[in-house]
């Protein structure tokens, strides 16, 4: 009857008609609008991923080869559970975390408190995992995720100034990043320990609090620099006095040291600064970083092959570190510079593309996710690779996506699901 109406009297007879057709049409391509930057997505992100997982499966099969191991195959079954994990949380409004994070945050300190429970797990003497029967997990790879979720929503519903007027705002950051630090660091996991710190100045660094803050942190950082070296100048006399090695003395000098730190982590700061004091012989905690070194140094321009690389194969690089930690030493002895070169480059995308990501956001806690995100895989990678080719000390930090490992493999998917969430639903600013 409308539509009879409007023909016979002419629409400009009915202006309220007029206006309400105009509104429904202007929400309607609202909606269109919306709905089609909820289903745009990130294709760089899940390329690179892509192609690193594959060459990931590939090299921890070369790895393996030579001893029968199947940790290839279970890889793949980690990949293919984290593809399941990215995908649903690609597809999940990254502010769902903003307005829950003090409960995901919650259940990760659960997760780490669990690990002095009858579940906790222990391996070649240390307890950082949780046995569920048909798996086991790393809960410091949830903290990782679910400290930056709560650190990011603290800053986003914040406004920081002087550190006068940010000083409880710093707090609570401060809070939430140093509770899960100190259990892990007490399990003691200092490799996964120290990802926290960078992430937490990061976030702060891009929310634009005052310089004078960092300026007082770069001291703090010095103090603490400086204590350290005073500890292991002290852990290096004594070995001298004692005629000991670094392995043969584990364990007697921790008895000494008032710094909280366990025998064996100064020997792999010690293998780093000063290898002929603590492993003359190279032999003990030098072994794996020369073994690596002599891995990617001999590898060439072009490498020796597909599973012709002799460290891994004859067992030089121990085939307990050759699949996960120092997988990348494994790369590039059998595709030499070349093929260190291409995961080099393939890791520059993803990270580049976490900063593009970040640029993109138009609302404070989506910058900061992806900020986090991008750091997290930065001192990952730099850190891996650099203890390879002897930049770093060994930290036991794994590559992403190239080492193996259950837990981690879930925690990079999750990370990097919550990038492409950001991507895909990024609103106005507010």
């Amino acid at each position: 009857m409308i539509g009879i109406a409007c023909e016979q009297r002419g629409l400009h007879s009915f202006p309220e008609l007029k206006k309400l057709d105009t509104r429904t049409m202007l929400d309607t391509t609202r909606r269109l609008i919306s709905n089609t930057q909820h289903s745009r997505t990130d294709w760089i992100g899940p390329l690179v991923i892509l192609a690193l997982s594959i060459i990931g499966v590939f090299f921890i099969y070369s790895a393996q080869a030579f001893v029968g191991g199947g940790y290839w195959l279970r890889q793949i079954i980690w990949l293919v559970l984290g593809s399941g994990v990215y995908i649903t949380l690609s597809r999940i409004d990254y502010k769902i975390y903003l307005e829950n994070a003090f409960w995901i945050y919650a259940a990760a300190v659960i997760l780490l408190v669990l690990i002095w429970s009858p579940m906790g797990m222990t391996r070649e003497g240390v307890t950082r995992w949780l046995n569920f029967g048909i798996m086991a997990y790393q809960p410091a790879e949830a903290a990782k995720v679910c400290s930056l979720i709560l650190m990011a929503s603290i800053l986003a519903r914040s406004e920081l100034g002087t550190i006068q007027q940010s000083i409880f705002v710093l707090l609570k950051v401060f809070c939430a990043a140093g509770l899960p630090m100190i259990l892990i660091f007490l399990q003691p996991d200092l490799g996964s320990c120290l990802i926290i710190p960078p992430t937490m100045l990061a976030l702060l660094y891009v929310s634009r609090l005052s310089q004078r803050f960092f300026l007082a942190v770069l001291g703090l950082v010095l103090c603490l620099g400086t204590i350290l070296s005073i500890d292991l100048y002290q852990y290096s006399n004594f070995l001298s006095e004692k005629g000991l090695t670094a392995q043969d003395a584990r364990g007697q000098y921790q008895v000494e040291s008032w710094i909280p730190l366990r025998d064996y982590q100064r020997e792999r700061i010690m293998t780093f600064i000063a290898p002929d004091v603590v492993d003359p012989r190279g032999t003990g905690s030098a072994w794996n970083s020369n073994q690596a070194q002599q891995a990617v140094g001999t590898g060439g321009l072009l490498g020796k092959g597909f599973q012709q690389g002799l460290q891994a194969r004859l067992g030089y690089l121990p085939r307990s570190v050759a699949h996960n930690d120092f997988i990348f030493a494994v790369l590039a002895e059998e595709k030499g510079f070349v093929g260190g070169l291409l995961i080099i480059g393939l890791f520059t995308v993803l990270l580049a593309n976490g900063v593009r990501i970040a640029s993109m956001s138009r609302d404070r806690f989506g910058m900061f996710l992806a900020v986090g995100v991008t750091v997290i895989f930065t001192i990952h990678v730099f850190i891996n690779i650099g203890m390879t080719i002897g930049l770093t000390p060994i930290t036991g930090l794994p590559l992403p996506f190239l080492s193996y490992g259950g837990s981690f493999i879930l925690s990079c998917c999750i990370l990097q699901g919550i990038i492409q969430s950001v991507h895909r639903y990024r609103r106005a600013f507010t």
